[in-house]
């Protein structure tokens, strides 16, 4: 989104019966300057103390840390402060929290201008110019501070991804400087998956591929994504001709469909195998489904990624092109598939697993509504082989001492549901898949 020109001015109204000096900081008023909805309220005290907090009731949260929770609202309020580095990485700070400490240091701490507004009941405060940078579009850091945490290096990326404003030169340029010091290397896996779980799910996730690639930022976080652009495909499969830009336009497409958190991060991860094609066949990429399995393996292991989206994503990789190529397939080997997906228990992974071939096939340039049928027959041959009663089957065969056949009777119940289906796919449909 652009922002207006003519971003919202007027003062937030104040309800407070508190004599701190309290002042709205950061997301809830850049938002509310968007006009967007204000979904969570910060607030940053100037003048106070611990003591003074509590003594007004102010519940303290954690042991070491200067902020509260408001005794009614239970809103966060914390302690103006600033801050020191004093070690590499995230955590490695110090921070300073007083009455002397003024409301313009503690927004120098922040890491964009757009986040280093506040507003008290007198009106906007701004001292670094963060309402100009928010009309205009821009993203630009603070202070050379902003180098002293590289997290803030993913907070860019997803801005970028939310708003679709431009990162200014000399933040850009601070950012690659920060990876060339090794910062990002400092990075821990929870704080990765955290910043790139939300910018995934924002409304334009490619941008925040894209800022992180630029900076120099995936090579050290995602270096398996980083290995695909300029890995060449077949131009008349693949119009967009580059493994990467089709990674980027399949995890745009899983976005525009409205797409789950593990299906866009399937999207990101299911071609990973393109990068490991010899070269002497590309522009072929024969068997990279099953050669992605292992990079899918180590990014979820790095990353330490919540077990649903892990099992998704190495489902989709070594999966996809089957599902894909579904019109080929004997009906034994689409029996063999459901099995091997888990597609019977888990009938909703298997669901979700076709979501993203869906943004896969369309996502290729001037391919984008290319329709997809082959969703729609896996999921009728995965009803039609549970309209087999296999708990009839096994009974009938304990009945007549025959249990070591119940495996083979069910696949056999199953064969003649699946098999119809298949050969009247087969005749009246051409096989969609060129991958």
């Amino acid at each position: 989104m652009r922002p207006s020109e003519n971003c919202r001015t007027q003062s937030i109204i104040f309800n407070s019966e508190y004599t701190n000096h309290e002042n709205l900081v950061g997301g809830a008023v850049r938002d509310y300057l968007l006009g967007l909805p204000v979904k969570d309220r910060d607030w940053v005290v100037v003048g106070a103390d611990a003591q003074t907090m509590l003594a007004q009731g102010f519940q303290p949260v954690g042991k070491d840390f200067p902020v509260f929770l408001h005794p009614d609202t239970h809103e966060e309020y914390a302690l103006a402060r600033t801050e020191r580095k004093t070690a590499k990485g995230y955590a490695g700070f110090s921070f300073h929290a007083d009455k002397d400490v003024t409301l313009e240091q503690d927004l120098m701490r922040r890491d964009l201008t757009i986040n280093a507004m506040a507003q008290d009941s007198d009106g906007l405060i701004d001292p670094f110019g963060g309402q100009q940078d928010l009309a205009a579009g821009i993203l630009r850091h603070v202070s050379p501070a902003f180098a002293e945490d590289p997290v803030r290096i993913l907070r860019t990326a997803r801005f970028a991804a939310r708003y679709g404003f431009e990162i200014a030169e000399e933040t850009m340029k601070l950012m690659r400087q920060m990876v060339e010091n090794g910062e990002a290397d400092a990075l821990v896996a929870e704080r990765v998956w955290q910043e790139l779980a939300k910018g995934l799910m924002e409304k334009n996730p490619r941008r925040m591929i894209e800022v992180l690639r630029e900076c120099g930022a995936l090579k050290v976080l995602l270096p398996e994504v980083d290995a695909l652009f300029g890995v060449p495909q077949r131009a008349d499969y693949h119009p967009e001709i580059d493994s990467g830009i089709h990674t980027l336009m399949t995890l745009q497409r899983a976005a525009d469909m409205g797409l789950s958190l593990p299906e866009r991060y399937s999207a990101l991860l299911h071609d990973l195998g393109k990068a490991k094609t010899p070269p002497d066949i590309l522009p072929k990429h024969h068997g990279h489904d099953l050669n992605g399995v292992e990079p899918v393996r180590e990014v979820n292991q790095r990353l330490r990624a919540p077990k649903h989206c892990a099992e998704l994503a190495e489902l989709v990789c070594r999966w996809h092109i089957m599902f894909h190529q579904v019109g080929q397939l004997k009906s034994k080997t689409i029996l063999k598939v459901l099995q091997k997906t888990d597609a019977f228990r888990r009938p909703e992974r298997f669901a979700a697993a076709l979501n993203v071939c869906i943004a896969d096939t369309q996502g290729r340039l001037n391919r984008e509504h290319t329709p997809y049928p082959q969703r729609a027959h896996w999921l009728a041959l995965l009803e039609a082989a549970n309209q087999v009663d296999s708990g009839k089957i096994a009974a009938e065969c304990r009945a007549q001492g025959k249990i070591h056949l119940i495996a083979e009777q069910i696949d056999h119940a199953r064969l003649e549901r699946i098999t119809p289906l298949q050969k009247a796919y087969q005749l009246d449909s051409a096989d969609l898949s060129h991958y």
